[in-house]
This record gives C-alpha cells, structure tokens and sequence, in this order.
C-alpha cells in the first residue's frame, strides 16, 4: 500500500505544470502573456550562424502544434528572441530583411514594404542591441508590438506583414532549419 501512494506521489509531482525550456543557458518561460491571453511555448531554439551563438527564439501560441500554418491561424502569438551576442541594429535589419525576401514571393513583399521598412526603423531605434536583451514581436488584433528589454518600442499594423515575418522562422526556406523544427516543438 505504501508502494502504490509513493508511486502516486512521484506520478503527481511529475505530472506537475510544465518547467521552463533551457537552451544555450537561457531559461525559456513556458508561458506569455499576449493582449491579456496566456500563450504557451510551443517550441525554442538556438540561431547560430558560423561559430557563434546569436539567439535563441521562442515560439509562444494559443495551442501547441508542429504545422506552419497552424501557427499562423494561432492568434494571438509572440516570437521572443534573447540575444546571446551584441548586435548592431543594421546586422538586426540585415538578418530580418534577408529571411523576408528568401521566404515571400516579390509580389508578397511588395504589398508589405510599408511595415518592413517602418521595422527597420523601429529596429535602427534599437541602437546596438546587448547580449541578454530581449526582443518580443507579439501579434494581436491584426497588429505586430515590437519590444525590447519589456518596453514597446513600435507597432506595425497587417496580418500580411505579420505572416510574411513569421515565415523568416517558419517558412519554406527558415533562416535556420533545425530552429524552425524547435520551435515547432521537434
């Protein structure tokens, strides 16, 4: 008897709420908050890019899921990303805008250079960005909040910006494909 209520309280315990992610060193929460909803982790992962460590990015949705494009129908959502270098905000832009032109169409892109060109200059307000920020992209409401270090420091109206920004992760061509399989929870 006293097997069967150790076996159960161990079962308890374990069965317990989920614990935060770890990956490089970083404590990945296993939930946000976004436009008052608690989202969960659906998957986090490094960027790397030739030797270096450059961040890790979290994917946070209204429910867990490996499908693209049920991320995409998961309103609201955040990708956070904690640096674990210092960067400029043009090697910010440059990174951004290079994963939006490999994973939307000319056409696509077209249609939101507006949004892409005022978040490079939300992002060149960034100034250089330290090892241990944090930069939220939160989509709610059919507008993207860019934060940084828990502050808002922009917004950027369209569903189609968002998704094509969301793709830089996500898409056909990710700017890192064992990152994208994290974040989709592999």
């Amino acid at each position: 008897m006293h097997r069967t209520a150790a076996a159960l309280a161990v079962a308890l315990v374990l069965a317990g709420p989920a614990r935060a992610a770890e990956v490089a060193k970083v404590q990945v929460p296993d939930q946000a908050t976004v436009a008052g909803r608690a989202l969960v982790l659906n998957g986090a992962g490094l960027r790397s890019r030739a030797i270096f460590k450059v961040y890790v990015a979290s994917l946070y949705v209204t429910a867990r899921t490996s499908d693209p494009q049920a991320v995409l129908a998961s309103v609201p959502r955040r990708v956070q990303l904690d640096l674990l270098r210092n960067l400029s905000a043009a090697q910010l832009v440059d990174a951004l805008e290079d994963g939006l032109k490999a994973n939307n169409s000319a056409a696509e892109l077209d249609a939101v250079k507006p949004q892409v060109e005022e978040l490079a200059r939300i992002m060149r307000g960034f100034g250089e960005v330290r090892e241990g920020s944090v930069v939220t992209l939160d989509y709610a409401d059919a507008v993207t909040s860019i934060g940084l270090g828990g502050a808002a420091r922009g917004t950027i109206p369209g569903e189609a910006f968002n998704r094509a920004l969301l793709r830089v992760w996500l898409g056909d061509h990710p700017v890192q494909g064992d990152l994208k399989k994290a974040m989709l929870g592999g």
